[in-house]
């Protein structure tokens, strides 16, 4: 076997000791890290957890001056095994490339690393391990710190069926434009029942396709509403100023919060999303509010003129 087909296979720190070109740098290492999580872009892979395994090394900047034994003053094993799980708590992912992507990415972050191998195994889809390895490295000196950018706070109103067809509808919106925040609506199913099949993933998927039906409905009756599905979509639209209608079911079927309203139980998804941002309120025209709902929730009947 070539030295380069052995080293391909071989552990993270093997390869990270033959392809180092600075003898300064020190080396820390987490083997076979293995963690049980949904994740996988077949179907298949959904509801279902599995393992998968992490090898890290991380190549660091040596200390100047004594370690002095204090934990404080090195980058511990633990900030490695903490960037695992914080990027596993984001969202359900589909590939281990945008996972390991994330995790190099925060890693290299520390002051300290320069340069990180990351190789992410599932042990559960095949009789061996499937798995993905990538080397990221920092350019230059370690980043300045930056100051968090500040996310916009959105207004997040649930519109019932009612609310959509009310000849108040255009009126309520242009009161909550003036306000100056970030809108974003949300609303639940139609009136027309949604098929029903005993399977229940498939149900959830088909319920949460029958509110994002209402969605379009709903952006037909006002121009200034855009169905948007994706964060990214969201924290674009709130930083320039446009009207979003959710779309539930990328964000809901991601999240790793499983502790959450079901899509028929429509103002409690929403009070569920609203929670995600943080919301201080959420405003619900004609529909009853849910008693145990994560944000604040304030009722508005439907001949209400002025919110």
């Amino acid at each position: 076997m070539s030295s380069e087909t052995r080293l391909a296979f071989a552990h993270p720190s093997e390869r990270a000791a033959a392809t180092s070109t600075s003898d300064t740098l020190d080396r820390i290492s987490v083997r076979d890290h293995t963690v049980e999580v949904e994740i996988g872009a077949f179907q298949a892979e959904r509801g279902v957890r599995q393992r998968i395994c992490f090898n890290i090394v991380v190549e660091v900047q040596p200390l100047k001056g004594p370690i002095d034994d204090d934990v404080d003053r090195i980058l511990s094993y633990d900030r490695v095994t903490e960037a695992i799980q914080a990027e596993l708590s984001v969202e359900r992912l589909a590939l281990l490339e945008t996972l390991a992507e994330r995790v190099a990415e925060r890693i290299l972050l520390e002051p300290q690393a320069m340069r990180v191998f990351v190789r992410i195994e599932k042990l559960d889809r095949g009789p061996g391990a499937l798995g993905v390895e990538i080397v990221r490295a920092r350019d230059g000196a370690p980043p300045a710190e930056v100051a968090p950018e500040t996310t916009p706070h959105p207004e997040l109103v649930f519109l019932s069926n009612a609310a959509i067809a009310s000849p108040l509808l255009n009126g309520w919106l242009d009161q909550l434009h003036a306000q100056g925040s970030p809108l974003v609506l949300c609303v639940g199913a139609s009136d027309v029942p949604a098929p029903q099949v005993a399977h229940k993933m498939a149900q959830r998927r088909i319920d949460l396709l029958a509110i994002e039906q209402n969605a379009w409905v709903l952006a037909a009756r006002d121009d200034r509403c855009v169905v948007v599905e994706t964060r990214t979509e969201l924290d674009w639209a709130m930083k320039n100023g446009q009207t979003c209608v959710w779309a539930p079911s990328k964000i809901v079927l991601d999240s790793v919060d499983s502790l959450f309203a079901q899509p028929r139980d429509a103002v409690a998804l929403a009070a569920w999303f609203a929670g995600t941002f943080e919301a201080r309120e959420m405003l619900v025209i004609g529909a009853d509010v849910p008693q145990d709902a994560c944000v604040p929730l304030r009722a508005v009947s439907l001949d209400t003129e002025t919110l």
